[in-house]
């Protein structure tokens, strides 16, 4: 067993280490145990890969050991490709069960134009638009970075900028003790020289990641409140958010949450390469945004926090061009500057290594 800070390794299973065939049969076991203890129960169906894996295991011990139906539900967050709509509407009659399509009060555009639109990631989408909302700037950093007694300048830091400790921890690369903590996806220069990208080329957008919030967070909150059971697809594999460690032990597979609700994530220890032998086992069918437009992922369409946004709607500009324009419209400035960053960390690592390679030559 590894060892370390995150539960996602001190609670690891057994059956997360089996091969892909016994892996499954325990999941399958577990399934079977939460939804008899747990009958009442709300399932989050996406029409990607792994809700298209995670609805076959669960019809398939649904119907084994004979529980009854249990609620899927679809978030259409306003900018879903048709692909994804038809899967939906395509799994609901292979399984003849009934998955809801859902929609927020609050659609993509609107969130946007209110709040900003993400970049990156939700990290850095939520400490950049702490940074654009708050004034803090940058240059606490450099203060931070210079001080020799880093534990006094973050308090120091705290005192001049009250309720601001999260985002003096992002921009500093440090905790709230002042320990340094470079390393980490939870501060700016986990993106390469971000700091120093956006001092000097500030962005003229608003950052946020609030769309999501809005379009499918808040809402999702809203149906399943009723449910003594949420399931849901996350997978550690997806790494960002869904692997960061949370206070409500949301690295684990079953938990129990501070309004007293169950969370099943099934397939939380379930690979890439698992994944593909159940799909080729069972003739799983994904939709047409993987097996004919080429995708490897899909969500919200085009949404900038994927490194291959843009790559992905020139995939799928054949087929659907208006959802296209449609992204390109709500998330264009995005991908823009993300355009950019790539190219000012490529120049600034070329320029580091030709350094590099000078000085090892004058040595």
């Amino acid at each position: 067993m590894k060892t370390g800070v995150s539960k996602v390794y001190k609670d690891r299973p057994d059956y997360a280490d089996f091969d892909s065939p016994e892996k499954f049969e325990a999941i399958k076991s577990i399934i079977a145990k939460h939804l008899y203890q747990h009958p009442n129960a709300i399932c989050s169906y996406s029409g990607g890969a792994d809700s298209d894996i995670m609805i076959d295991l669960i019809e398939r011990t649904r119907k084994t050991f004979g529980f009854p139906p249990i609620k899927y539900v679809f978030f259409n967050t306003g900018l879903e490709m048709k692909a994804t709509k038809d899967h939906v509407k395509a799994t609901a009659e292979k399984y003849a069960v009934e998955i809801e399509e859902v929609r927020p009060k609050i659609g993509i555009v609107q969130a946007s134009r209110t709040y900003g639109i993400p970049f990156v990631s939700k990290i850095m989408s939520g400490g950049l638009s702490d940074w654009q909302k708050k004034g803090v700037p940058l240059s606490i950093a450099k203060e931070y970075d210079e001080a020799e007694d880093k534990a006094e300048k973050r308090r120091e830091l705290k005192e001049r900028y009250p309720k601001c400790e999260s985002l003096i921890n992002f921009l500093c690369c440090c905790n709230s003790k002042g320990e340094a903590r470079p390393n980490i996806q939870l501060v700016i220069n986990s993106s390469r020289y971000m700091r120093d990208f956006i001092s000097e080329y500030p962005p003229d957008f608003k950052i946020s990641a609030k769309c999501c919030d809005y379009c499918k967070k808040q809402i999702a909150h809203k149906v399943q409140k009723d449910y003594d059971m949420i399931i849901t697809g996350e997978r550690r594999d997806e790494g960002g958010m869904r692997s960061v460690p949370r206070k409500d032990n949301t690295s684990l597979c079953f938990t129990e949450t501070a309004s007293g609700q169950y969370r099943l994530r099934p397939l939380y220890y379930v690979s890439d390469k698992d994944k593909e032998w159940y799909k080729n086992y069972y003739g799983i069918k994904y939709s047409d945004a993987y097996e004919v437009y080429g995708l490897t992922r899909t969500g919200c369409c085009g949404c900038p926090i994927s490194c291959k946004a843009v790559d992905d709607l020139e995939k799928i500009r054949p087929y659907e061009p208006n959802v296209v324009k449609a992204a390109w419209n709500i998330f264009g400035k995005s991908y823009e500057y993300r355009k950019q960053y790539n190219e000012y960390k490529k120049k600034r690592m070329e320029d580091e290594k030709a350094e590099n390679t000078w000085l090892r030559q004058e040595e």
